[in-house]
């Protein structure tokens, strides 16, 4: 890439608007893409990666955070985003040419454009019906699915949850979190940074600095479709799958009089819906004991039979091989293990994991049972294979499958369309023979 001199903002991008107070001028880098890199971001394309630029006009260059104008060969602008420096997206873009031209108010305003769009977010699962009486847990903020590459929000009750993987929200914490304090209901913030993928992003997680306020509760109570739940806001991700909402409410629909095995189960969610939904018995799987621990709770919260519903600490391919040499069988059993194929490099060994464990999952379920099978993989889904996967578990398994329902993630996780790469749950509810 080329740094050459600065630039003064196009008037039909300026727009009147006044730039941020970190710009502090009228004057904003260029990020100049190459000829013939610019119509998928035209066309919406948030991340702008490092080898579609060409040149970058400004001096100083841009340093990581700053609002950058994003043009095509001609210099005629497609957009503006927030720059990179490091990471291998040098530009998250944040507002296209014609809607700045449409709506100036937030044109190179970072902090206008969050309150716009975090607003619109809560505008959008208001929607939706969230939060309800018989739900305050869902997703706020999902990411490009809002357009606000790399920020996740999570709502608990009155606490909001924020999984940070970008590099610019670390800079810009302060505004994000002022707009989530303006949401009514929510109290408290729990400012969570993803330090893998920030580091990913070029970011120095050694700069970050504890400032979480001591008021903030470890842990929350919360109710989704009815059921109560005991959230730990150390716990895994943000501290509760609001991903599987829907899908725990089908498994709800489809569980009287069954007997029910919930692999991987992390807090109970599946189970309990399973439970609710007039299970004979339920049984849970996992390896993690505090996740056990509030599984056990919400058992108790909800007034349930705990001899009815019980969980076990144990590997669960472990605990599969065991109940197959016990020859066990269940009406219904659901896999929901955690992320096995983070990039794609390793989806052909990760394709062998889920092979395996769906295989023995299979053999655990009766003659005219049902699976319900899960990946949270976004290099499994994105890649279309899973249920060839499936079906080359069963043949392992010496079943037959047929596809009942699939489905992804709940409604309150939109996806943007010229980001696929944002759709990573893959469930599929299997009829086993």
């Amino acid at each position: 890439m080329v740094m050459v001199g600065l630039l003064q903002l196009p008037s039909r991008l300026l727009l009147s608007c006044s730039l941020i107070a970190s710009s502090n001028s009228s004057v904003v880098a260029k990020v100049v893409l190459k000829k013939g890199k610019t119509q998928l971001f035209k066309d919406g394309s948030p991340m702008v990666y490092s080898g579609a630029v060409d040149r970058i006009i400004g001096k100083p260059p841009p340093q990581t955070g700053d609002v950058v104008i994003v043009a095509d060969g001609t210099e005629n602008p497609i957009g503006w985003g927030l720059y990179n420096s490091v990471s291998m997206f040098c530009v998250r873009l944040m507002q296209l040419q014609h809607e700045s031209t449409r709506d100036p108010s937030c044109a190179l305003n970072i902090e206008k454009l969050l309150e716009i769009r975090i607003g619109e977010a809560f505008q959008l699962r208001n929607s939706l019906g969230l939060p309800s009486a018989t739900t305050n847990a869902y997703r706020l903020v999902n990411s490009e699915g809002d357009r606000l590459s790399g920020l996740i929000v999570d709502v608990f009750g009155d606490i909001a949850v924020v999984a940070s993987s970008a590099a610019w929200l670390e800079k810009y914490r302060t505004q994000v979190e002022a707009c989530l304090r303006s949401i009514h209901g929510i109290n408290h913030i729990n400012w969570r940074p993803s330090l893998d993928v920030l580091k990913e992003d070029g970011f120095d997680v050694s700069t970050l600095k504890q400032t979480q306020s001591s008021t903030l509760p470890q842990r929350s109570m919360v109710v989704e479709n009815g059921i109560s739940y005991a959230v730990s806001l150390e716990g895994q991700k943000t501290g509760f799958y609001t991903d599987q909402r829907e899908n725990r409410h089908f498994i709800s629909t489809i569980s009287d009089g069954k007997r029910v095995l919930d692999l991987c189960c992390y807090s109970g969610g599946f189970a309990l819906n399973a439970a609710r939904g007039g299970a004979t018995s339920v049984m849970g799987i996992d390896s993690s004991l505090p996740a056990l621990e509030l599984a056990r709770e919400n058992v108790i919260l909800n007034h349930m039979d705990p001899e009815k519903v019980v969980f076990f600490k144990q590997d669960s391919t472990e605990f599969m091989k065991g109940a197959l040499s016990r020859e066990e069988t269940w009406d219904i059993v659901i896999l929901d293990p955690p992320k096995l194929a983070p990039r794609k490099k390793v989806l052909q060994n990760a394709a062998g994991m889920y092979r395996n464990l769906n295989s023995l999952a299979m053999r655990l379920t009766r003659s005219g049972g049902l699976l319900m099978t899960c990946s949270c993989s976004g290099a499994i889904t994105q890649s279309g294979k899973f249920l060839g996967i499936l079906h080359s578990a069963a043949a392992m398994a010496g079943r037959k499958i047929t596809v009942v329902r699939e489905a992804g993630a709940a409604s309150d996780h939109p996806l943007d369309p010229s980001y696929p790469q944002g759709q990573y749950l893959s469930n599929f509810l299997l009829r086993v023979i």
